[in-house]
């Protein structure tokens, strides 16, 4: 089959590699449609920073925003799945430590990421190997655009959630790319009145476009101040920053990750009674991600910018925008494009 590949910083290749085959509680999923991550670009580079700890290594298969058809089942698999559309869990956990049999398999030690960590091979192929126990059922509703933005959905649901977003919140999301958008549509239809802040004239236009009247790249603080802030960049000083804006007793949450160590201040946290919360993984949010999807409260194809194949992929790491691609954030992949 083929498969793109990250072999070293700034090369990539298609090539052709052997199919999976589906050991016992395993399926093989025929992919329909991956999403490009900022994760991947940093593996393009060689930013990313489990290349520098040991926990990846080139060369690198990526693809972790997938949805597709299990088109073969290993032995101890129920045979509902096979022909299903579905979407699954990028964290894999040992599946037998504390953290995974109290429910924090995402954060398991000795984890592997699908795409990411400890070489499992990513989605960005035709085929993709999974273990059972990571599938999600896609329903008819949600089509392969919306099956592979559910992964990111459940990571900006998580921090959604934690920002404690909902009737009568001020919240303000830092970022315009599709962590930071996906986090103003869910807010936005909890309830809470939301403010997105970015830098990129496209995206915020785009965020206009999509219902978020309070979207620039000016701050505008409301007269009873921010409840939540979501930090969705990659900027080392907005850590600190969004501490000195919420509300005393609001919450922090951050989903971004800058390249560089962020500094905040403990004593700022405790004087004003802030809550800070860390968001690592899409995989306590599928599940509601797939239901807010399903029920049509969010549309997020806008953020699609273009869909192209898996040759086309290295062009979009080395900056250029594919032909014709509108103003979202995100490009996706079809593997069985030529």
């Amino acid at each position: 089959m083929k498969a793109l590949t990250i072999t070293s910083p700034n090369n990539s290749i298609v090539e052709d590699v052997p199919e999976p085959v589906a050991g016992d509680n395993q399926v093989v999923v025929d992919v329909t449609r991956v999403g490009i991550c900022g994760t991947d670009q940093e593996f393009f580079t060689g930013e990313m920073v489990y290349l520098h700890s040991n926990q990846a290594k080139y060369p690198v298969r990526i693809g972790h925003e997938w949805c597709g058809i299990v088109s073969e089942i290993g032995k101890g698999v129920n045979p509902k799945w096979l022909g299903q559309r579905v979407t699954g869990d990028t964290m894999l956990g040992c599946g037998t430590c504390y953290r995974c049999t109290s429910g924090r398999q995402h954060v398991c030690d000795d984890r592997y990421e699908i795409g990411v960590r400890n070489g499992w091979p990513g989605a960005c192929a035709e085929k993709l190997l999974v273990p059972e126990r990571a599938l999600h059922l896609l329903p008819d509703s949600i089509d392969d655009a919306i099956g592979a933005l559910i992964e990111p959905a459940g990571n900006s649901l998580r921090a959604v959630e934690a920002a404690l977003a909902g009737p009568g919140k001020e919240i303000l999301i830092y970022g315009t790319g599709t962590i930071g958008l996906l986090c103003a549509q869910l807010a936005q239809a909890a309830g809470a009145n939301v403010h997105l802040v970015g830098r990129n004239e496209r995206t915020i236009k785009l965020a206009h476009e999509i219902g978020i009247k309070n979207a620039g790249t000016d701050l505008i603080k409301p007269r009873t101040g921010f409840d939540g802030i979501i930090d969705a960049t990659n900027h080392k000083s907005i850590p600190h920053e969004i501490v000195q804006a919420v509300e005393p007793g609001g919450r922090v949450v951050y989903i971004g990750i800058s390249g560089e160590p962020s500094l905040i201040d403990s004593r700022d946290l405790a004087l004003k009674d802030v809550t800070a919360v860390g968001i690592l993984s899409a995989s306590p949010g599928l599940k509601g991600a797939i239901e807010i999807f399903a029920r049509g409260e969010v549309d997020p194809r806008p953020l699609i910018a273009a869909t192209i194949s898996l040759n086309e992929v290295h062009v979009v790491f080395m900056g250029k925008r594919p032909k014709g691609a509108g103003d979202g954030p995100k490009i996706h992949i079809d593997p069985r494009m030529k």
